[in-house]
């Protein structure tokens, strides 16, 4: 049976962090924190490595409310904020999940536990083992016979496992999963500032739940007077009857977030490579590198040797003028600058132009123009101050301050192929003249 891996990147990252802190963080040469980027990666590699899942997914929250916050002002108002050391690893760690295709699914008015419970249920109804990994217990009440909630320990840098699905929370409670929602009502969580029942601890709200099933049942059992409840325990529980649906409602996680994901965004995808080594060699992961051979994989790399006078014609010695006829008849130019370094303090981008290439796409040729034509200039600002002439290249922000630096403006910027690059694959960074 195919499996789907739900990590809680938030509390993973969370634990990670404190969990490899000792006297001094693991840092880069230039200061950069990474002691919860190399633990959530350990964590992560392990599970990977124990289930080899076919499907996975990590949520993190945002900093917008949620629908708790608006419905209870005091929720997980005693949280301190994030460490800044840990905040400013948080955009790495996704950084390299999206290198390594992984999906991150994250909705404003939404805790990560939500989408966890949303894409578990979603799993569960395609008929997948479901594994959730999280360090915060109040998962398990998403616990079923086909999702189980794996709980990672960390210690001097060795991460261990505890799993548990619906037999286990039986087991250990006494109580099935769902029915965990309502201990959490009686007892609350200081964690999250939910505030339950004053006077009633764990233990009780257990037993209290394992003897009324639920807490309407138990206030019907009150009012009906069939309840065993005594002293000022029953005061408490018949006084602040409210604040126990409230706690409940707040520690109960959604599971019908409106997400958009389909079987196709969770698949198991190749890494980008080349994309995580880089970003391993700039944290200094080593052992990473090592353990999946990035640089081995990356010294073998086929050297494809491209002809390129197979691909298209190279016209070095076409006249000037003639180039400038045919970009004038074709209203359309399709061109590649040649730069080079320029040292001019007083330029704003200190690259001037050696040679201009221009495909004629009609003929599929390719001219190259040098700069030591004496007519290379006059050519320029022909051509790209010509509003009739469509103009399509690579960075044309970066062009256009290189020819207005030389008194020519660029006019009719039909294509700017590395911004439409972008809005095609916003991961991807292939398409780069620089």
């Amino acid at each position: 049976m195919k499996k789907l891996l739900l990590i809680d990147g938030n509390s993973i990252a969370n634990r990670a962090f404190y969990g490899i802190m000792g006297n001094k963080m693991l840092t880069t040469k230039d200061g950069k924190y990474t002691n919860a980027v190399y633990g959530f990666l350990a964590i992560m590699f392990k599970i990977l490595d124990d289930l080899k899942p076919d499907y996975m997914a990590v949520s993190f929250d945002l900093k917008a409310p949620t629908a708790r916050h608006k419905m209870y002002e005091g929720y997980k108002a005693n949280r301190h904020g994030m460490p800044e050391e840990l905040a400013q690893q948080m955009p790495i760690i996704k950084e390299i999940l999206m290198a390594m295709n992984i999906d991150i699914v994250q909705k404003e008015g939404y805790e990560g536990d939500d989408i966890l419970g949303t894409l578990a249920k979603f799993g569960e109804e395609q008929n997948l083992d479901v594994t959730i990994l999280s360090g915060d217990r109040d998962t398990f009440q998403l616990a079923t016979d086909k999702v189980t909630i794996r709980i990672p320990r960390t210690k001097a840098g060795k991460t261990e496992t505890e799993d548990y699905d619906r037999n286990k929370i039986l087991q250990e409670y006494g109580l099935e999963p769902k029915a965990l929602i309502e201990v959490k009502g009686l007892q609350g969580d200081s964690s999250d500032n939910i505030p339950g029942v004053p006077g009633i601890g764990p233990k009780t709200a257990i037993n209290l739940i394992k003897k009324y099933g639920t807490i309407e049942n138990m206030y019907k059992m009150i009012e009906k007077g069939e309840d065993d409840l005594k002293g000022k325990q029953k005061e408490n529980i018949v006084q602040n009857e409210d604040m126990a649906i409230l706690s409940r409602t707040l520690g109960k996680i959604d599971i019908n977030v409106p997400l958009n994901d389909t079987l196709e965004n969770l698949k198991v995808e190749e890494w980008d490579k080349q994309k995580v080594l880089e970003l391993f060699k700039q944290l200094n992961f080593k052992r990473y590198i090592e353990k999946f051979n990035l640089e081995e994989q990356e010294n073998k790399k086929d050297e494809v040797e491209v002809n390129i006078s197979n691909l298209f014609k190279i016209n070095e010695d076409i006249p000037i003028e003639q180039v400038q006829n045919i970009i004038e008849k074709q209203k359309k130019l399709i061109f590649y600058l040649d730069l080079k370094k320029d040292e001019n303090e007083e330029k704003i981008i200190k690259e001037e132009i050696n040679g201009i290439s221009i495909y004629n796409s009609e003929l599929n040729e390719v001219y190259y123009i040098r700069k030591s034509d004496n007519e290379f200039e006059k050519f320029l600002k022909n051509i790209f101050e010509n509003s009739k002439i469509e103009k399509v290249g690579y960075e044309l922000g970066i062009v256009y301050i290189i020819l207005k630096q030389m008194g020519i403006t660029m006019k009719n910027l039909k294509c700017d192929v590395t911004v439409a690059s972008y809005i095609l694959d916003p991961t991807s960074r292939k398409i780069s003249n620089r």
